[in-house]
C-alpha cells in the first residue's frame, strides 16, 4: 500500500477544498486564520490531516485579493494583533458557484462509481 501513499487514488489533491471549505466558514462567522486552520482539521473534508498553516494563509491572502474575503487586523483583544478574516458579498457568490458545480460532480460521481463497481463485477 505504500506505493499508493501519494497516489491521487488516496485523496491527496483534497486540498483543493480549502477554498470552499474556509467560504462556508466564514459564511457562518467572521474567523481569525488560525480558527479557520482548526476548524478545517476538524472536517472530513482533509479525512482528518492536518491542514497546512502556510497553505491555508496563503489561500486567504488569494481570497482577498479576488475580492471573496477581507481581513482586518484585530488589536482590541490582549497579545499581538490578529487578522480577523470575513466572507464578501463576492465570496457568496462564489461560494453559491462552488455548490452548483460540486452537486454537479457529486451526480457525476455516483454515476461513475457505478460504472465501476459494474465493471469490477464483471471481471470477478
Amino acid at each position: 500500500m505504500e506505493e499508493f501513499e501519494k497516489c491521487p487514488c488516496m485523496g491527496v489533491n483534497l486540498d483543493k477544498m480549502i477554498q470552499p471549505a474556509t467560504l462556508t466558514l466564514l459564511a457562518s462567522s467572521s474567523l481569525h486564520g488560525y480558527i479557520i486552520v482548526q476548524k478545517l482539521q476538524e472536517t472530513s473534508i482533509l479525512q482528518g490531516k492536518k491542514p497546512d498553516p502556510s497553505g491555508v494563509y496563503r489561500c486567504l491572502r488569494l481570497m482577498e485579493q479576488r475580492g471573496l474575503v477581507t481581513a482586518e487586523w484585530n488589536v482590541e483583544e490582549t497579545g499581538p494583533a490578529k487578522r480577523l478574516y470575513t466572507v464578501t458579498d463576492k465570496g457568496l457568490e462564489c461560494l453559491m458557484r462552488w455548490m452548483s458545480t460540486l452537486e454537479t460532480y457529486h451526480q457525476s460521481l455516483g454515476f461513475f462509481l457505478k460504472m465501476m463497481k459494474d465493471s469490477i463485477q464483471e471481471i470477478s
